[in-house]
């Protein structure tokens, strides 16, 4: 297949396919160039296995809350970690499949190779050289695993999708939303874990509810929470893995040590500076608010500009962006407020727009905020008693909703509809006028006082 194309598209995640598939349907003539399996990070080693571990963890609690609604169960040893990850993996490679025929059956040029930019039009990958009067850069990220002795030792989020058996003494380092689902689901799974961070808190970009929930969660859960805690060096002894942070504490033994420190965009082998594009001091490529770089026709989606690093938002800038070059939509673009998202921990957070100090600082005393706490109905029958926790965030005089904040059971699945009537700009009264679905977590949200 002859160029030029339309568009080349680096990168096949969600992002990068979201792009291609979405031009293609315009009509384009699109190539997409992969070295890996297609889906990236999210379908292979992030969003899609994660939730299936995630699941698998949910079920662990509600069979510990069982006989509290009766139920006599015997349990016959541990959870098979093996048979989880054969079906999860199963599972995956069907996705990877379906990926495929979908590029197939939309005449995608799949390219199975490592690209690079060998000019402002041009990409070199496997045998090819292709020319393209649009370019998309979406290669994404890796886990970071830091510099410092032994770091080797451990594994990353990737690594921790490869392990052949629940470790029995597990240490997370990090503070972010990786190394809080990691360190719950591994506990309810059987590990017993420990979880460091630098700082006193983890969730530290989110709402300050959501850093407490998400703390007692994991404490609730069993997780062993250490604070101020500075990696320093790894090492491996005949007993396990000892971490030594630079308060000069020992942590361990562990059996295994996630890394769950950040990730670094997937930039270094680009061939950036062939093309003229510019990318910022961590690696990130820059664009302006239609994706384009610095460089008339390429462009850059999803984690890889270092912007909201979600597949949904890659996915939404990818077909926005493609709907402005090949749909006629002119002026189509992704608008970065307001994104909602999720953190899978037990039980899950869900936030939209503002934190409460965002909102302050932008609005300051035309800020109010309504709160809630408590215990949800599933658990007044149960020993456990863990909150809810529910904060609208409001500005001005008409009480336009800007932030939410809940943390507790079924928040995935209600946050979805609570994002779009903010997107749409509806305030506390509108809230206040939406009859309750009751008995739910939910109708707390329009019913706060």
């Amino acid at each position: 297949m002859g160029g030029p194309w339309d568009l080349v598209v680096i990168g096949g995640g969600s992002g990068g396919l979201a792009a291609a598939q979405r031009a293609a349907d315009h009509g384009a003539r699109v190539a997409l160039v992969e070295s890996g399996r297609l889906g990236g990070t999210c379908v292979n080693v992030g969003c899609v296995p994660k939730k299936v571990m995630w699941n698998a963890a949910h079920l662990a609690h509600l069979l510990g809350d069982a006989p509290d609604y009766g139920f006599r169960l015997a349990v016959t040893g541990p959870q098979d970690w093996r048979l989880l990850r054969e079906k999860r993996d199963a599972y995956v490679r069907r996705l990877n499949d379906i990926y495929a025929g979908n590029l197939e059956r939309r005449r995608i040029h799949l390219v199975r190779g490592t690209a690079r930019l060998t000019g402002p039009r041009t990409v070199a990958a496997g045998s090819e050289v292709l020319e393209g009067r649009h370019i998309i850069i979406a290669t994404g990220g890796c886990p970071l695993v830091p510099d410092l002795p032994g770091a080797g030792l451990g594994i990353t989020s990737d690594g921790f999708f490869e392990l052949e058996h629940c470790p029995a003494r597990t240490a997370v380092v990090g503070s972010g939303y990786i190394a809080v689902e990691l360190a719950g689901l591994l506990q309810a799974l059987g590990s017993a874990v420990t979880l460091l961070a630098r700082h006193d808190a983890v969730l530290r970009r989110f709402d300050v509810l959501l850093q407490e929930a998400a703390a007692a969660g994991l404490q609730a859960g069993g997780v062993s929470l250490r604070w101020h805690s500075i990696p320093e060096a790894l090492e491996r002894r005949a007993d396990g893995l000892h971490l030594r942070t630079r308060d000069g504490v020992e942590h361990g033994p562990f059996d295994s040590l996630v890394w769950a420190v950040g990730r670094l965009p997937a930039t270094a082998e680009l061939g950036l500076e062939a093309a003229g594009v510019d990318s910022d001091a961590g690696g990130f490529i820059p664009t302006d608010r239609f994706q384009e770089t610095g460089v008339p026709g390429i462009f850059a989606i999803g984690d890889v500009t270092g912007r909201e690093q979600l597949t949904p938002v890659a996915i939404a800038a990818g077909r926005r962006l493609a709907d402005r070059l090949y749909g006629g939509m002119e002026g189509r673009h992704l608008d970065y407020r307001n994104i909602p998202t999720v953190v899978f921990t037990h039980p899950p957070l869900g936030t939209v727009g503002l934190t409460e100090e965002q909102a302050r600082t932008l609005h300051g005393d035309a800020v109010r905020v309504y709160r809630s706490e408590f215990v949800p109905m599933y658990h007044a029958l149960t020993e456990a008693k863990p909150k809810a926790r529910l904060k609208l965030v409001t500005a001005g005089v008409d009480e336009r909703v800007v932030g939410c904040h809940i943390a507790g059971p079924g928040v995935d699945e209600a946050l979805q509809g609570f994002a779009v009537a903010i997107r749409m700009g509806a305030t506390k009264r509108d809230f206040d006028d939406t009859v309750a679905i009751h008995p739910t977590l939910a109708e707390e949200l329009v019913t706060l006082r």
